[in-house]
């Protein structure tokens, strides 16, 4: 079952592996939230399943939070967001979560535009079920579970949001903690959905997509791009390899699900 409860850092502590990429990303979400002085009273993290979902329950200030379902949780913030459009509400779960079980809603979420924000780790392998590939691992990737290798395409998160017309698609790098907290940042102040796709390494399960391979290709986005191009946009989408881009690939002016709704002109749904 799912709950929406208090939490604190002090109640619980992280179990993930030494050296994940999960801790400089809860660092960077604690440094930013503090920095855009949001009131945590009016924040909701919602997450699903993962060793990345449980993210939420380490926050080092109380939160609201609504642990969700595998895959599950953009529904939840849908519903959370559309009840209450004055709270922030923050997704922050991983690739086989969100990409995965979740990819359905994700699409969706994207198409409405809802006011949600999705911080997405994506270490490119499930962790929390003990490494199998996940729907972004590379093809020929060997797993216990794949021993032949991954036969599909991965997926392209951010080509798809793109071509959804987000209002914010982007990707960092959890070897990076000030450009993560910049895009962190960014995402949150965005209006329509924010999309902020986190590369990090899974020190126990991906031996190939290691920190140091990462660190090797990462580079950010000139500043001669324009988030407004979206042909350019999706160019970088589909720039992998030797080169991957980290930074704001595309902004759109479209307004957000919820500011188009008459209902809400007013006042939130739950005061009505």
């Amino acid at each position: 079952m799912s709950v929406i409860q208090t939490i604190a850092k002090a109640d619980s502590h992280p179990s993930w592996c030494p050296g994940c990429g999960n801790f400089p990303i809860l660092k960077a979400v604690n440094e930013t939230l503090d920095a855009a002085g949001i009131d945590r009273r009016k924040l909701v993290l919602v997450s699903g399943i993962g060793q990345a979902a449980k993210l939420p329950f380490f926050v080092d200030k109380p939160a609201n939070l609504f642990d969700g379902l595998h895959g599950r949780a953009m529904p939840a913030a849908t519903g959370i967001k559309l009840t209450n459009h004055t709270l922030t509400v923050l997704v922050t779960s991983g690739d086989g979560d969100m990409y995965g079980e979740g990819g359905n809603h994700l699409l969706h979420a994207m198409r409405r535009n809802i006011g949600v924000k999705a911080f997405v780790h994506n270490n490119q392998v499930y962790g929390l079920t003990k490494g199998q590939a996940s729907p972004t691992s590379e093809m020929g990737f060997e797993t216990k579970a794949q021993p032949h290798g991954v036969m599909s395409l991965p997926m392209n998160p951010l080509a798809m949001a793109i071509c959804e017309d987000c209002s914010f698609v982007a990707r960092t790098f959890s070897g990076d903690a000030e450009h993560m907290k910049r895009m962190m940042r960014a995402a949150l102040d965005t209006d329509g959905f924010a999309l902020l796709d986190i590369l990090q390494p899974c020190v126990s399960f991906n031996r190939v997509n290691t920190f140091k391979w990462y660190k090797d290709r990462v580079r950010p986005i000139g500043d001669d791009h324009d988030p407004a191009d979206r042909d350019a946009a999706l160019k970088l989408a589909f720039t992998w390899g030797d080169e991957i881009p980290i930074g704001i690939y595309y902004c759109s002016e479209r307004p957000s699900f919820e500011s188009k709704l008459d209902v809400l002109k007013d006042r939130p749904l739950v005061e009505l």
